[in-house]
């Protein structure tokens, strides 16, 4: 376990360099996350919950959904998105890839006699061909991935689409990131986020502003383990998105601010595209 410890630390993180455990799915990281995501007040998993009413009510507006219209959510999460969409009127497919979240998705459905359809898998490994009207990719998902990987899912997301079909995600600017500092901090729990028995976190950030890659790395040391978790996130601007999203195969872009259809600015520390 030292050898790991030293091996995390004594080095600055290689760019998207991999996790050493599996965050979405541990057991009890999980059950913390979806507290998160149900706590309507607070932006951490989800946001707030307010916003997300508003979000729902714009998507609502960006097509027909008189018929019925298809919507794929990845990152569904605990199923909030997709109740609201489905109130709306949208056929809602959510993918997570947190076991916690999609059985606790499952059972509000089955409780509130919603036809949702949830799957637990990694998004990175759909494989549909024009069967979705819309599809997400919210709350900054798309960020937390490696280049190779979000040039993956647009493709993938692409094929699901039907002609015409649109795909709306969003990202952090670096006006999110204009106070972050590298730094390194240690605290010990009894018991907390992340370990239900007495830990130690190292918590460190870095910058990357050559590409625009932000890292909050933290690692967990109990008595038995050391764990070692990589949060990565890039920035995007408009040009950024447009690239990536045109190589894949998308036209008729549309940039906002928010996922509730504000007016686009430069110094916005989100940035949304809706792109055909």
């Amino acid at each position: 376990m030292y050898t790991q410890l030293l091996n995390y630390l004594k080095n600055r993180p290689e760019e998207y360099e991999a996790d050493s455990a599996m965050l979405w799915d541990d057991v009890h990281i999980s059950m913390g996350m979806l507290e998160a995501h149900l706590n309507p007040d607070i932006a951490a998993a989800s946001r707030k919950h307010h916003f997300i009413h508003e979000s729902v009510k714009w998507i609502s507006t960006l097509c027909d959904i008189d018929k019925g219209n298809k919507l794929l959510d990845l990152g569904c999460g605990p199923g909030i998105y997709a109740e609201k969409l489905d109130d709306m009127g949208f056929a809602v497919t959510g993918i997570d890839f947190s076991k916690r979240s999609i059985d606790y998705s499952r059972q509000s459905a089955s409780r509130k006699a919603k036809d949702i359809e949830y799957i637990y898998q990694n998004y990175l490994d759909i494989n549909y061909e024009n069967q979705f009207d819309i599809i997400t990719i919210i709350y900054c998902d798309f960020g937390v991935l490696k280049p190779s990987d979000r040039e993956k899912l647009l493709l993938k997301i692409r094929q699901a689409l039907k002609p015409g079909g649109k795909l709306i995600l969003d990202g952090f600017t670096k006006y999110n990131y204009k106070d972050f500092v590298e730094s390194q901090r240690i605290f010990y729990e009894d018991n907390g986020y992340w370990s239900a028995i007495p830990y130690s976190c190292i918590k460190r950030t870095f910058r990357y502003d050559e590409t625009s890659l932000f890292l909050e790395q933290y690692i967990i040391i109990t008595e038995t383990t050391c764990k070692c978790y990589n949060n990565w996130n890039l920035a995007f601007n408009r040009d950024k998105l447009q690239c990536e999203l045109e190589k894949a195969g998308f036209s008729d872009l549309e940039f906002y601010a928010d996922v509730i259809g504000s007016e686009f600015c430069e110094n916005s520390k989100t940035i949304c595209v809706v792109a055909k």
